[in-house]
Protein backbone atom coordinates (compact mmCIF):
# COMPACT_ATOMS: atom_id res chain seq x y z
CA UNK A 1 0.00 0.00 0.00
CA UNK A 2 2.00 3.07 -1.17
CA UNK A 3 -0.98 5.87 -2.24
CA UNK A 4 -1.80 8.41 0.14
CA UNK A 5 -5.76 7.47 -0.12
CA UNK A 6 -4.53 3.46 1.37
CA UNK A 7 -2.59 4.88 3.92
CA UNK A 8 -5.51 7.03 5.00
CA UNK A 9 -7.98 3.94 4.68
CA UNK A 10 -5.22 1.96 6.54
CA UNK A 11 -4.55 4.43 9.56
CA UNK A 12 -8.59 4.88 10.02
CA UNK A 13 -9.36 1.38 9.87
CA UNK A 14 -6.96 0.96 12.33
CA UNK A 15 -8.33 3.39 14.47
CA UNK A 16 -11.80 1.97 13.98
CA UNK A 17 -10.89 -1.30 14.76
CA UNK A 18 -8.87 -0.29 18.77
CA UNK A 19 -12.56 1.74 19.12
CA UNK A 20 -14.25 -1.40 18.18
CA UNK A 21 -12.05 -3.61 20.38
CA UNK A 22 -12.77 -1.14 23.31
CA UNK A 23 -16.41 -1.61 22.68
CA UNK A 24 -16.05 -5.06 23.04
CA UNK A 25 -14.31 -4.66 26.33
CA UNK A 26 -17.35 -2.30 27.24
CA UNK A 27 -19.88 -4.66 26.13
CA UNK A 28 -18.07 -7.84 27.92
CA UNK A 29 -17.50 -5.65 31.41
CA UNK A 30 -21.29 -4.56 31.23
CA UNK A 31 -22.33 -8.36 30.60
CA UNK A 32 -19.84 -9.86 33.67
CA UNK A 33 -21.17 -6.96 35.85
CA UNK A 34 -24.84 -7.88 35.45
CA UNK A 35 -24.35 -11.65 36.05
CA UNK A 36 -22.13 -10.83 38.88
CA UNK A 37 -25.30 -8.27 39.69
CA UNK A 38 -28.02 -10.66 39.27
CA UNK A 39 -27.85 -13.53 41.96
CA UNK A 40 -27.91 -10.44 44.71
CA UNK A 41 -31.04 -9.49 43.27
CA UNK A 42 -29.88 -6.56 41.85
CA UNK A 43 -29.17 -7.06 37.38
CA UNK A 44 -28.04 -3.86 35.60
CA UNK A 45 -31.05 -1.68 34.62
CA UNK A 46 -30.52 -1.90 30.77
CA UNK A 47 -27.66 -4.70 29.89
CA UNK A 48 -29.44 -5.77 27.37
CA UNK A 49 -29.54 -2.58 25.26
CA UNK A 50 -26.37 -1.36 26.21
CA UNK A 51 -24.94 -4.85 25.36
CA UNK A 52 -26.72 -4.41 21.95
CA UNK A 53 -25.55 -1.17 21.02
CA UNK A 54 -21.63 -2.21 21.63
CA UNK A 55 -22.07 -5.03 20.26
CA UNK A 56 -23.43 -3.33 17.19
CA UNK A 57 -19.64 -1.11 17.40
CA UNK A 58 -17.49 -4.00 17.94
CA UNK A 59 -18.86 -5.70 14.96
CA UNK A 60 -18.99 -2.66 12.33
CA UNK A 61 -16.12 -0.90 13.40
CA UNK A 62 -13.09 -3.02 12.17
CA UNK A 63 -14.82 -4.14 9.12
CA UNK A 64 -12.53 -2.00 7.16
CA UNK A 65 -9.40 -3.15 9.22
CA UNK A 66 -10.45 -7.06 8.50
CA UNK A 67 -10.98 -5.90 4.88
CA UNK A 68 -7.80 -4.68 4.97
CA UNK A 69 -5.64 -7.73 6.41
CA UNK A 70 -7.64 -10.03 4.58
CA UNK A 71 -9.05 -11.40 8.41
CA UNK A 72 -12.40 -12.39 7.16
CA UNK A 73 -13.87 -15.49 6.21
CA UNK A 74 -13.25 -15.85 2.52
CA UNK A 75 -13.93 -19.30 0.43
CA UNK A 76 -11.98 -20.15 -2.47
CA UNK A 77 -12.45 -23.90 -3.56
CA UNK A 78 -13.09 -22.24 -6.80
CA UNK A 79 -10.92 -20.20 -6.92
CA UNK A 80 -7.44 -22.25 -5.95
CA UNK A 81 -8.46 -23.54 -9.84
CA UNK A 82 -8.19 -20.48 -11.80
CA UNK A 83 -5.91 -19.37 -13.54
CA UNK A 84 -3.90 -16.32 -12.37
CA UNK A 85 -5.61 -13.82 -14.89
CA UNK A 86 -9.37 -15.20 -14.07
CA UNK A 87 -8.63 -15.00 -10.28
CA UNK A 88 -7.82 -11.05 -11.45
CA UNK A 89 -10.91 -10.74 -13.24
CA UNK A 90 -12.70 -12.54 -10.37
CA UNK A 91 -11.03 -9.93 -7.28
CA UNK A 92 -11.85 -7.08 -10.06
CA UNK A 93 -15.73 -8.03 -10.43
CA UNK A 94 -16.14 -9.01 -6.52
CA UNK A 95 -14.57 -5.88 -5.78
CA UNK A 96 -16.82 -4.02 -7.36
CA UNK A 97 -19.96 -5.89 -6.70
CA UNK A 98 -18.75 -5.25 -2.83
CA UNK A 99 -17.84 -1.86 -3.31
CA UNK A 100 -21.38 -1.32 -4.75
CA UNK A 101 -23.28 -3.65 -1.81
CA UNK A 102 -22.15 -1.81 0.97
CA UNK A 103 -22.13 1.74 -0.29
CA UNK A 104 -26.40 0.69 -0.66
CA UNK A 105 -26.47 -0.78 2.84
CA UNK A 106 -24.55 2.54 4.10
CA UNK A 107 -26.87 4.82 2.70
CA UNK A 108 -29.88 2.85 3.87
CA UNK A 109 -28.52 2.48 6.91
CA UNK A 110 -27.72 6.08 7.18
CA UNK A 111 -31.15 6.29 6.31
CA UNK A 112 -32.74 4.87 8.73
CA UNK A 113 -30.76 6.45 11.08
CA UNK A 114 -32.31 9.96 10.40
CA UNK A 115 -35.64 8.51 10.33
CA UNK A 116 -34.87 7.47 14.31
CA UNK A 117 -33.47 10.75 15.10
CA UNK A 118 -36.20 12.29 13.42
CA UNK A 119 -39.13 10.55 15.16
CA UNK A 120 -37.02 11.01 18.63
CA UNK A 121 -36.96 7.51 18.88
CA UNK A 122 -35.22 6.23 22.29
CA UNK A 123 -34.03 2.62 23.49
CA UNK A 124 -37.06 1.06 25.60
CA UNK A 125 -35.56 0.98 28.77
CA UNK A 126 -32.91 3.17 29.64
CA UNK A 127 -34.47 5.70 27.02
CA UNK A 128 -30.89 6.45 24.90
CA UNK A 129 -31.05 8.10 21.67
CA UNK A 130 -29.59 5.05 19.45
CA UNK A 131 -29.43 6.97 16.02
CA UNK A 132 -25.83 7.98 17.05
CA UNK A 133 -24.87 4.29 17.04
CA UNK A 134 -26.73 3.12 13.66
CA UNK A 135 -25.16 6.15 11.89
CA UNK A 136 -21.80 4.81 13.50
CA UNK A 137 -22.93 2.01 12.19
CA UNK A 138 -23.48 3.59 8.07
CA UNK A 139 -20.22 5.24 8.65
CA UNK A 140 -18.15 2.24 9.28
CA UNK A 141 -19.92 0.38 6.02
CA UNK A 142 -19.02 3.37 3.90
CA UNK A 143 -15.37 3.32 5.20
CA UNK A 144 -15.33 -0.44 4.36
CA UNK A 145 -17.08 0.51 1.01
CA UNK A 146 -13.85 2.53 0.84
CA UNK A 147 -11.64 0.33 1.13
CA UNK A 148 -12.88 -1.74 -1.73
CA UNK A 149 -13.08 0.71 -3.91
CA UNK A 150 -9.37 0.80 -3.25
CA UNK A 151 -9.28 -3.08 -3.62
CA UNK A 152 -10.96 -2.76 -7.16
CA UNK A 153 -8.45 -0.08 -8.26
CA UNK A 154 -5.56 -2.49 -7.13
CA UNK A 155 -6.89 -5.32 -8.83
CA UNK A 156 -7.83 -2.80 -12.20
CA UNK A 157 -3.73 -2.26 -12.42
CA UNK A 158 -3.03 -5.66 -11.80
CA UNK A 159 -4.46 -6.88 -14.68
CA UNK A 160 -3.28 -3.76 -16.42
CA UNK A 161 0.23 -4.29 -15.53
CA UNK A 162 0.15 -8.56 -16.85
CA UNK A 163 -0.95 -7.74 -20.30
Amino acid sequence: MDSLLERFAQNLSRWFCWIGGIALLTLTGIACLNMLMRPLGTPLTGAYELVGFFGALSVALPLGFAQLSRSHISVDILATRYSKRTSRIMNVISSLLCFVFFILVGWQTAKYATLIWRRGETSETLRIIYHPFVYIVAVCCFLLAFVLAIDFLNSVKQIKEKK
